[in-house]
């Protein structure tokens, strides 16, 4: 025993999770949650226009992206989700439970009632239970949202106690000055909402406060998929944060969690850190989508071939030890 490393802690895992001594990955599916936030509108903390989120999901729907790309791959199904996209989309195969179209501007206001919050939580755990009942057993969720890793960093902040400007980082490739008004305007985000938050730090009051749609689902489709009994591939910086959000109302979801990277998105190291956890890649990938997920589910398929399919010492005559 010890010769697999990590591979033998992973088979363990899954099998306690499905509670049998022969777990299995059925169905395997990729979830990718998109949503606009108010904020980016400013152009603040953005180089790129609100309007990329609806192209990328367009992008996802066309089987362009780097997801589509290793989902097919490794035969993983791939399902995307308008949390709150600032667009209407017409597409059948998008699963449509839009809440609003982006979220407000926390600069100025709330990012969505707590109505909203509850809504998208509630609709994140549906998801997640129709798949179930068709037979998936292991997901990874993913994002899509101009301006997210700004939501992201304020609800690190809030939920470890680590300064908002240790948790900000490039997002989708801002430059140093870009960078400096990013961090200067979540400082100041963070000083409105702080006196609210810290009165009632509950994930719907994060959401609520500086929030979006599709993290806020995330969190709903962790607490379900770990209701269920489901393998969960945490994915990067967003996903992580959605996840800290989850862990507030059920710790016992962390037991369901298999990391699959370190994200090259400051602050991901730290919130992998924060929840104990050993990611199994490290690729300096920062791209969203899922993609970590579905580069690691490999490993638990390799994880759960060896158990079934290995031969031991005995079985396989070689001679032990003396």
């Amino acid at each position: 025993m010890g010769a697999l490393g990590c591979l033998e802690d992973l088979a363990l895992q899954i099998g306690m999770i499905q509670g049998t001594a022969h777990p299995r990955l059925n169905n395997p599916h990729i979830i990718v949650f998109a949503g606009d936030h108010g904020i980016a509108a400013t152009g603040l903390v953005n180089p790129y226009p609100q309007a990329v989120t609806a192209q990328m999901v367009l992008n996802f729907l066309d089987g362009g992206a780097a997801i589509n790309v290793f989902c097919r791959q490794h035969d993983i199904a791939l399902k995307v989700v308008d949390a709150g996209v600032n667009f209407d989309f017409g597409q059948a195969q998008l699963i449509h439970e839009k809440i609003a179209h982006g979220t407000g501007n926390y600069l100025e206001e709330n990012a969505m009632s707590r109505e909203q919050a509850v809504l998208a939580i509630e609709a994140g755990k549906k998801i997640v239970s129709l798949l179930h009942k068709e037979g998936c057993n292991c997901i990874g969720l993913g994002e899509m949202g101009i301006g997210n890793t700004s939501a992201a960093a304020l609800i690190m902040s809030y939920v470890t106690g680590i300064p908002v400007e240790e948790c900000c980082g490039r997002g989708t490739g801002v430059s140093d000055t870009q960078l400096e008004t990013k961090i200067a305007t979540l400082v100041k985000v963070h000083g409105k909402h702080a006196p609210a938050i810290a009165a009632a730090p509950d994930a719907v009051t994060i959401l609520q406060h500086v929030g979006g749609f599709e993290i806020a689902m995330i969190t709903g489709a962790y607490l379900e998929a770990a209701a269920l009994n489901m393998v969960i591939l945490v994915d990067g910086f967003i996903t992580t944060a959605a996840l800290l959000l989850a862990v507030i109302e059920d710790k016992k979801v962390k037991d369901h969690c298999v990391y699959s990277h370190t994200s090259g998105e400051k602050g991901h190291r730290r919130m992998l850190s924060y929840l104990n956890a050993r990611p199994l890649l490290d690729l300096g990938m920062r791209l969203g989508e899922g993609t970590g997920a579905a580069m690691a589910y490999p490993v638990l398929q390799s994880a759960l071939a060896f158990l079934r399919e290995m031969a031991s010492f005995e079985s396989a005559g070689v001679s032990k030890s003396e």
